[in-house]
């Protein structure tokens, strides 16, 4: 399990981060209140792939390695650095992840689990509101991404 660490998160690093571009200032300071800090050492796993942890990843410091399963092999699918956020389907649907995260050097991620962040609804709806409303964007930047290759791959001679 990485470890976390007692100081709180930084408004200023979470507004940073490529989720923080479509948020304030004040929804930033908001959703520092329900994450933490996890530090982790190089080669730490921080999940693994199948597991049923819901927590969304930002990683503030470092890198981290995505891995999936691929022919029965485990394959490197990407690098993810500071500023990228991880996680994002876990969280949103709860469902199982789909690739390991694992430490590449000492990386620093803030992490919200679902149920904490779910605390907000009540007192801070606006800003639930325009973190949902981030996350959606973030993913349609990713839908975009794959079509983007995958219009690409279609046109590359063989």
């Amino acid at each position: 399990m990485p470890i976390t660490s007692e100081h709180e998160p930084a408004r200023l690093l979470i507004k940073d981060s490529e989720l923080g571009r479509f948020l304030g200032d004040l929804d930033c300071q908001v959703l520092a209140t329900v994450m933490e800090v996890r530090e982790l050492t190089d080669g730490e796993v921080l999940v693994r792939e199948g597991d049923e942890d819901y927590t969304l990843f930002i990683v503030t410091a470092g890198s981290l390695k995505v891995s999936s399963k691929v022919n029965g092999r485990n394959r490197i699918v990407n690098t993810m650095k500071a500023g990228d956020c991880a996680g994002i389907r876990c969280f949103v649907e709860r469902t199982p992840r789909q690739v390991t995260l694992q430490a590449k050097g000492p990386t620093v991620v803030y992490a919200v689990r679902p149920d904490d962040f779910e605390l907000l609804i009540e007192t801070h709806p606006r800003q639930v509101y325009n973190f949902m409303r981030g996350l959606f964007r973030m993913l349609n930047i990713n839908l975009e991404r794959m079509h983007e290759k995958i219009r690409r791959l279609a046109i590359t001679p063989r």
